[in-house]
């Protein structure tokens, strides 16, 4: 190793700017190592250096990943009554250094305090940007508060990003901001939606960028691999020092945090997208050349960004990761599936293999290592591709494990390249669709507004032809459709009715608008397809509103404490203890903090704005109470009952998703956080929903790394949230 970082910073020709972000990783792999830390860490490390120095990295990395990836995900996290912790618990932090910090960080929430205070005669631009001040003290206050330093280094990388926080502070006081225009590398930060928390994010903002120009410029986004100790303040210091995998020439590279180690699923996934909408308020983003690349754990949030947002993105690079859940838990952990026949259907949210034919949209560069395990990914892809008549390009790294080979960083780089000078397809006149959930229902000028049946995957082929002012498509288990051509792209003939014809029956639409627009809707009556939007007389299922639990996690919510006392010691006890879990688990795992009120203290604006969680029974929640009876359970001080099925009150309770019934658009859940628990942590192919849109559970059976208690009767509703017969189900 000494003798590769001599190599590194004495003969490669690279300014100083460029060989430090990749001699402070190789020095930290060094002493780490002498320490006796895993060589797990080692690949964390690595992957960080720059794109300068790839070519002579390559050979020693690929050994250093190989042996890495035995020490990671092994038989021991196949065990569930076993379960170590994710994050681990910390190191303890030296007396002067601590005082030193919570000092540091008595000034920085003062300076914060005062901006928060001080009236500027452009205030909404300063509230604006405090969360680009705010990233920094939520991060050494969650280091210190809950121990999640893991090393002396990362307790001087907090003194840095409390350094940088303080510095930001003093401009803003004074209504000053000169990381607006700072060059190279700058962290910013935003305030998120589903928790109200800041969140960071990382950018390399290009030499040759003109914010007061006319020209946009390319943006990739790109993903992180996989780390247990990666902290806000970890994460932080890494996107203020390392340029990264990839920074393409007159590019702007986006390195999301993505709410730390879920493979940019559920609120990473969210977190993305907030990330990105920051960006492109702030710097001149191509709304054309929006790339989605990342590689381990990063690969695997490409390929589901990918599948799930097609039209978002000019291009795709995955490299490694995984892109479904079963074959690869088999295949990589050696682990015994024995899953519920609701977690397999459950599977299909993220299995990208399910979405595979949403990337005959997308131009796809993906990427693996000829000897990586990993490898899977791309293969079982390859496969899904197949099946559709579509051939994946798959670059593969010649004798290469758990790293991107030199030869191939360049082909990819030059193959993105090309993709980008054509740039997004705007107006598509060909499109196949796939998806298994109304969640993930757009393609660029086509949605689906209604299914028969979720979990059971949907087909659209569609086909535009502007000669005959026609769009003629095929489906299957779609029974709504919504067409939406923005303006100035319309290809129709103004003067004449667009025909829809679906499944072979034709339908006469309206006529496209003088600003070059057209909408349309027809939907399934019967059997027969007519035009307008489907009116249902009750609940329907539609987009961000068709469950399962997990999906309330995806969007603003209040957990509702209850102040009352449950009816039964065993409810009372465990509802109690499951809200506990929920908000402990929120802030570990998906780094925020939950917002939790009284039930006496929810207000309309709660109501209106927020998907409500409530804990407790209707004795103890008064909110519960005002709904129970439009609830489509029953449960009283003797039964929970859905359906036909009936179970005692007092060792039983429900969990459950379902529209408020104070306000229909918005959730409401019962006893409930997000669904995997803590075994889910140690692989992020487990990271998937445990239950669907209601549970009975046993309270005799304690909560564990798996379940809340012992699951005895769950299923989905159906598509108007009503409660499926025997028949029905599975």
């Amino acid at each position: 190793m000494g003798i590769l970082i001599f190599f590194l910073t004495r003969t490669l020709d690279c300014p100083p700017l460029q060989r430090r972000p990749v001699v402070r990783p190789c020095l930290n792999v060094c002493s780490k190592r002498r320490a006796g830390a895993p060589l797990a860490f080692i690949r964390e490390e690595t992957m960080r250096v720059s794109s300068a120095l790839r070519s002579a990295f390559v050979v020693y990395s690929s050994f250093v990943f190989s042996t890495a990836a035995s020490y990671a995900d092994g038989p021991a996290d196949n065990i569930a009554a076993n379960v170590r912790s994710v994050p681990p618990l910390g190191i303890e932090v030296p007396e002067e250094d601590r005082k030193e910090l919570e000092d540091g960080l008595k000034s920085l929430d003062s300076l914060i305090r005062q901006i928060r205070l001080t009236k500027h005669a452009d205030q909404a631009r300063i509230n604006a940007l405090l969360p680009d001040v705010e990233i920094f003290s939520r991060a050494v206050h969650q280091g210190l508060e809950y121990r999640e330093f893991f090393s002396p280094n990362d307790i001087k990388n907090a003194k840095f990003v409390l350094h940088e926080g303080m510095r930001r502070a003093s401009q803003l006081v004074k209504g000053e901001a000169d990381w607006l225009t700072q060059k190279g590398l700058v962290v910013r930060g935003f305030r998120s939606k589903i928790d109200q928390t800041v969140q960071p994010y990382g950018l390399v903002i290009p030499d040759s960028y003109d914010g007061s120009g006319t020209a946009d410029y390319r943006l990739d986004l790109w993903f992180h691999g996989r780390g247990e100790k990666t902290s806000e303040s970890a994460f932080i210091a890494g996107r203020m020092r390392q340029v990264g995998q990839f920074a393409p020439k007159d590019t702007i590279v986006l390195h999301s945090y993505g709410r730390y180690s879920n493979a940019f699923k559920f609120a990473g996934e969210v977190d993305v997208l907030e990330g990105l909408a920051h960006a492109k308020q702030h710097y001149r983003v191509d709304e054309d050349r929006i790339a989605v690349r990342g590689f381990s754990m990063g690969g695997a949030g490409c390929w589901q960004m990918a599948v799930h947002y097609p039209d978002l993105f000019f291009a795709a690079n995955p490299g490694a990761g995984f892109s479904e859940t079963p074959e690869f838990l088999k295949f990589f952990q050696k682990e015994e599936l024995d899953p519920t026949w609701y977690e397999k259907k459950l599977w299909q949210l993220y299995d990208c293999t399910e979405y595979a034919v949403n990337l005959a949209q997308l131009p796809t560069v993906a990427y693996s290592g000829e000897l990586d395990t990993q490898k899977q990914a791309a293969d079982i892809m390859e496969e899904a591709l197949a099946r559709e008549g579509i051939s994946l390009t798959h670059l593969i790294g010649p004798g290469t494990k758990h790293a991107i080979h030199a030869d191939s960083a360049k082909v990819i780089e030059a193959k993105l390249a090309a993709i980008a000078r054509r740039g997004r397809e705007r107006m598509p006149h060909e499109i196949r669709f796939a998806t298994c959930t109304l969640k993930y229902n757009r393609m660029h000028w086509l949605t689906v507004t209604g299914m028969s049946e979720h979990w059971k995957q949907a087909h659209v082929n569609a086909r535009l032809d502007a000669n005959l002012d026609m769009i003629e498509l095929e489906t299957e288990n779609v029974t709504g459709l919504k067409f939406s051509i923005p303006p100035g792209r319309n290809p129709f003939d103004l003067a004449r009715n667009v025909t829809v014809v679906v499944n072979g029956q034709s339908l006469k639409t309206a006529k496209p608008q003088t600003d070059w627009s057209w909408t349309a809707e027809v939907h399934l009556s019967g059997d027969k397809w007519v035009e307008g939007t489907e009116k249902p007389d009750g609940l329907r299922k539609r987009n961000n509103l068709q469950g399962p639990i997990d999906d309330a996690f995806m969007d603003s919510f209040v957990i509702v404490r209850p102040t009352g006392t449950a009816k039964h010691e065993a409810v009372q006890k465990w509802t109690t203890s499951e809200l506990k879990h929920t908000v402990e688990q929120w802030r570990k795992q998906f780094r925020g903090d939950a917002v939790v009120k009284d039930d006496t203290a929810i207000s309309e604006q709660d109501i209106a704005s927020s998907n409500l969680v409530l804990f407790g029974d209707a004795s103890s929640n008064a909110v519960l109470a005002k709904i129970i009876d439009k609830l489509p359970v029953t449960w009283n001080n003797d039964t929970v009952r859905v359906g036909n099925q009936s179970f005692e009150a007092a060792h039983h309770a429900p969990i459950l998703i379902y529209p408020n019934p104070l306000n229909p658009d918005r959730y409401v859940v019962l006893n409930s956080g997000f669904t995997y628990r803590e075994f889910a942590y140690l692989n992020n192919a487990r990271q998937v929903p445990k239950l669907p849109d209601w549970a009975v559970i046993d309270l005799r059976t304690p909560a564990d790394s798996l379940w809340p208690g012992k699951v005895v009767a769950a299923d989905f509703f159906d598509e108007s949230w009503k409660l499926k017969t025997p028949a029905e189900s599975r």
